[in-house]
């Protein structure tokens, strides 16, 4: 990739930064800010942040939840993920905690797969997604509640999901994101991971 091509943070001058919704999970906040030295509103979902982690076995199946998604009136299958919602947690021990809470499962050996925005438009939402590999149960299963009581597990190919991605019957932004950045990293034998203790500097800037 050519040097030049990443994304440039960019620290405005904000003027006005006001809470307009206090949410059970998230806030909706109201900001001015100097742009071009003319005064800028922008309403957006203000998001702790998630981690999400892609477990995959010895035989490249990827273990997928099925989750009722209230605001798309769907239960969509996905990869166990979470907030960080615990001030200060580590990112690899929140997508542990994740991975044992949602799906019974710990793992021996981690790496980030990529970063993503998931809608820089909207809100500040970040996300990191784990691969996760050398799978085993916990030694007790997580007692779970509300739409994760009903969840459906299954174990399927990850080009099975690719397909899936493909042809729209998948539409999760977290899988579909992390299923093709999955197969082309496995493609170049896996040498885009990077260390579980990867730096994630887009987060620190903001939610520091």
């Amino acid at each position: 990739m050519p040097d030049e091509l990443h994304d440039e943070p960019v620290d405005l001058t904000v003027t006005r930064s006001d809470k307009v919704f206090d949410g059970k999970i998230w806030d909706v906040r109201s900001e001015t800010f100097d742009y071009n030295g003319k005064d800028t509103l922008r309403e957006f979902v203000d998001h702790p942040g998630a981690v999400a982690v892609m477990a995959i076995d010895q035989d490249d199946r990827v273990l997928l939840i099925q989750q009722y998604r209230h605001p798309v009136r769907a239960r969509e299958w996905e990869i166990p993920a979470g907030l960080l919602d615990i001030s200060g947690e580590d990112f690899l021990v929140a997508a542990q905690r994740e991975l044992a809470e949602e799906v019974d499962l710990q793992a021996d050996t981690w790496n980030v797969l990529l970063d993503y925005a998931t809608t820089p438009g909207g809100n500040n939402e970040l996300i990191r997604i784990y691969l996760a590999r050398g799978l085993h149960p916990t030694d007790e299963p997580f007692d779970r509640e509300d739409e994760e009581a009903d969840m459906q597990l299954r174990w399927v190919a990850l080009d099975d999901i690719v397909a899936g991605v493909l042809g729209g019957a998948l539409q999760n932004p977290s899988l579909v994101i992390s299923s093709l950045a999955a197969v082309a990293s496995r493609a170049a034998g896996w040498a885009s991971l990077k260390p579980a203790d990867e730096p994630w500097p887009e987060y620190r800037r903001l939610h520091s």
